[in-house]
């Protein structure tokens, strides 16, 4: 008998004296039947070191933190790729912060099964274990990366161990009847083959049941030779149905969605009628459009029809969308849910009514240092919200920030973004190469040397600097490079000969984000955004109380003095 949907059951046993110390952490998520077969189902383990004092945390926020957005991917990604990129952006964000803690680290082994149609996906880093058995055969499915260190085993491969990691991947078809057993290195030792298969099998109708009986047996193993028993976990999940065949694969890369065709406005797609064409590129089409239903403006961007299926833009852009999901900042565009199911490859934006900063620039020759430097601030903190979540914007211009009616800035233009550890090991630049070059882009760009945060700072400097002075910073433009001995002709021009308001520290801040040597520039983008702060007005305003006190002490002494005078003379 076909059936129509996945169905499983699970059951889970813990052993620890107190669980709020424990520092194992495991769960499963089946969601309903919609997001089930675009996505599928997670079962997860974690586990962290002994002797991290951060053990609870890394655990817990592994698994909660791969669930949460594991299931936020877009649909048409297939399952490798949503695990694969959510758990290198993970590891990146576990490592980084692992970088700002004096004691312990948010580092832990994990191991996450996605069962989606008739098939499981296992995705494994350290040493977590996982089992499956059918029928009689027990077979463990993963592979232990541990080294021996002074008599104890760390793991050599996990999840916030470095800046980048390797992950096992392993695709199982799925027969129902199946049984998948998650569990940590604490069981070493304890359990055999035989005991799993016999302590399962007592009782498998009640997996929580199952997942005791282990617990318990592996416990009083450890204690009879004489070692800890008290951080044992099991958790169990069993394939009671599988679907039907079906030719149907939604969760292909590029799903079965096509490129929409070329649009003018007036056209309708998906309920959605387009206002306005915004951009017309080789690479994409911008509209602004209104929702028919709900008398919404927004914007849609879609891939160039010409585009073809090969091409390395279109595969970047339905990472687009993720990414800029993953910024919650009121100075960068928001993406906006589409209210029904899309039948084409596009995504949609909150549309942002105003002008660019170009635009901005043109209306506005008369605007003060302090007005332009307060846009150069949000900006600046626009890309700092990027950075916080491991985003390189690549493309920060005057043409790609806008200025609305209130005067507040939002960056938008994700053509170019590139995340750490999401895009694969591919050069960014490579992507930014094909959108093209501009003005402001960093010369490590044109000379295909590595590129990194100090990148976009160098773009975000830029941009500043036409903003203060209505200029360019170099006579060559870094686009235009050709060899590294280019470089030496970029003399810095010094802001204050075009803008005298420009204070000379803010001159030498900006000079410095603008070193043509990447390795020159500000070590954190937090330093350069201190810097535009500063000529705001903080310096004039805690100058000023000490500038009237200092008068106010004046004022007395000379008093005391005329009074010391005038005692003498009436002596």
């Amino acid at each position: 008998m076909a059936h129509a949907q996945l169905l499983i059951s699970y059951g889970q046993a813990f052993v620890a004296p107190d669980r709020r110390l424990h520092r194992s952490s495991m769960s499963v998520r089946f969601p309903e039947p919609p997001l089930l077969k675009a996505k599928g189902g997670c079962a997860v383990i974690s586990d962290s070191l002994s002797r991290n004092t951060l053990a609870k945390q890394a655990g817990d926020l592994s698994v909660r933190g791969f669930l949460a957005d594991y299931f936020s991917t877009p649909d048409h990604w297939d399952v490798k790729t949503s695990a694969t990129r959510v758990l290198r952006a993970l590891n990146s964000w576990c490592y980084g912060q692992s970088q700002h803690v004096q004691t312990g680290s948010f580092v832990s082994s994990l191991s996450a099964v996605v069962f989606r149609e008739r098939d499981a996906h296992l995705f494994h880093m350290g040493d977590t274990l996982v089992f499956r058995l059918r029928g009689a055969e027990f077979e463990q499915l993963t592979r232990d990366h541990v080294t021996d260190l002074g008599g104890y085993r760390y793991p050599s491969r996990a999840l916030g161990m470095d800046g980048s990691v390797d992950i096992d991947y392993t695709h199982l078809p799925m027969k129902q009847g199946d049984l998948f057993l998650f569990t940590t290195q604490a069981v070493g030792g304890t359990l055999l083959p035989s005991d799993y298969v016999r302590l399962i099998r007592e009782d498998a109708s009640d997996l929580d049941a199952a997942c005791e009986r282990l617990a318990n047996e592996a416990k009083q193993r450890a204690q009879e030779r004489g070692y800890g028993g008290d951080q044992f976990c099991f958790q169990l999940v069993r394939i009671d149905e599988l679907p039907e065949e079906s030719s149907d694969h939604p969760g292909q890369l590029y799903g079965e969605l096509p490129i929409p065709p070329e649009l003018a406005p007036g056209s309708r797609l998906d309920g959605l009628e387009v206002v306005a064409v915004l951009s017309r590129t080789a690479q994409s089409r911008v509209y602004r459009v209104r929702d028919v239903y709900t008398d919404r403006e927004i914007v849609m961007k879609a891939p160039s029809p010409e585009l073809s299926l090969r091409n390395a833009y279109l595969e970047h852009f339905l990472l687009q969308q993720w990414v800029v999901e993953r910024v919650n900042s009121p100075f960068v565009v928001k993406v906006v849910e589409p209210s029904r199911p899309r039948r084409y490859l596009y995504y949609l934006m909150q549309h942002v009514e105003g002008e660019t900063l170009r635009q901005w620039a043109e209306r506005h020759p008369q605007a003060n240092l302090s007005q332009r430097l307060d846009i150069a601030n949000q900006l600046g903190k626009a890309v700092q919200a990027l950075h916080h979540r491991d985003i390189l914007h690549q493309q920060i211009n005057p043409d790609n920030v806008l200025i609305d009616l209130h005067g507040k800035v939002v960056l938008t233009d994700f053509s170019a973004c590139h995340m750490r550890e999401v895009d694969g090991h591919r050069h960014s630049g490579e992507l930014l190469r094909q959108v093209g070059f501009n003005e402001h882009t960093a010369p490590e760009y044109a000379l295909g040397d590595s590129v990194g945060r100090r990148s976009d700072q160098y773009s975000l400097a830029s941009t500043v600097y036409w903003l203060l002075t209505g200029a360019l910073p170099y006579t060559l433009t870094p686009n235009r490079l050709r060899s590294h001995t280019d470089l030496e002709g970029l003399t810095y021009r010094n802001a204050r000969t075009s803008n005298p308001e420009i204070t000379p520290d803010l001159d030498e801040a900006l000079r410095r984000a603008l070193d043509p040597q990447r390795a020159l520039r500000f070590r954190r983008l937090s330093e350069f955004i201190y810097a535009l702060r500063l000529p705001l007005g903080r310096r004039t305003v805690s100058e000023k109380p000490r500038q009237e006190s200092r008068h106010f002490w004046q004022g007395v002494a000379g008093i005391l003095l005329l009074l010391l005078v005038l005692s003498w003379l009436l002596r």
